[in-house]
């Protein structure tokens, strides 16, 4: 397992980084980042606007100087977008700096968290069921490769997903190498 002082979760939109994360950097009393949001901090933009100005091309282009610049920082829980992992050096950096954990969650579930949410570009479409598992098919490969732990959240309350994370973390620690 690569620094558990910095700890990046990946895993598709609505599988419940920013709410996980929090809770976990708290937990382990680490700084939390989202991606996302530090994106829109540092635009004054919204991620819907900067995907209807600058394209999906432009908006993984600021995520990737982000993501660089977020995993080399110490003491951090990073809570990425669900498509940073398409970034083949977004990849690259997240396993060599830190600890990566896929917050893996089914399309169902997805659809319970993200169905009044209108700030995701990639899910205004007529049949948002269909992206998802279309997202999926690509993903879940990707954030399989990369994952240093795999956590399910459907359903589970988020001190239960918290609490498996830190086991699963300190165990991985006492581990012969």
């Amino acid at each position: 397992m690569s620094n558990p002082n910095r700890i990046f979760l990946v895993g598709p939109m609505g599988a419940g980084k920013s709410t996980i994360g929090r809770r976990l950097a708290q937990r382990l009393q680490l700084d939390f980042v989202d991606s996302d949001k530090e994106i829109e901090n540092r635009t004054g933009a919204d991620i819907p606007l900067i995907f209807e100005l600058e394209g999906e091309l432009g908006f993984r282009q600021r995520e990737a100087c982000v993501i660089d610049e977020l995993s080399q920082r110490d003491h951090i829980v990073l809570a990425t977008g669900g498509g940073a992992i398409l970034s083949e050096e977004n990849r690259k950096l997240l396993h060599q700096r830190g600890t990566t954990i896929y917050l893996q969650t089914s399309v169902d579930f997805q659809l319970q968290r993200t169905s009044r949410d209108s700030k995701r570009p990639l899910l205004q479409t007529e049949n948002p069921r269909q992206k998802l598992e279309e997202l999926l098919v690509v993903r879940d490969p990707l954030y399989r490769e990369l994952a240093d732990i795999i956590v399910r959240t459907d359903g589970r309350h988020v001190n239960a997903v918290v609490n498996e994370i830190v086991r699963r973390i300190r165990n991985d620690r006492h581990k012969p190498a």
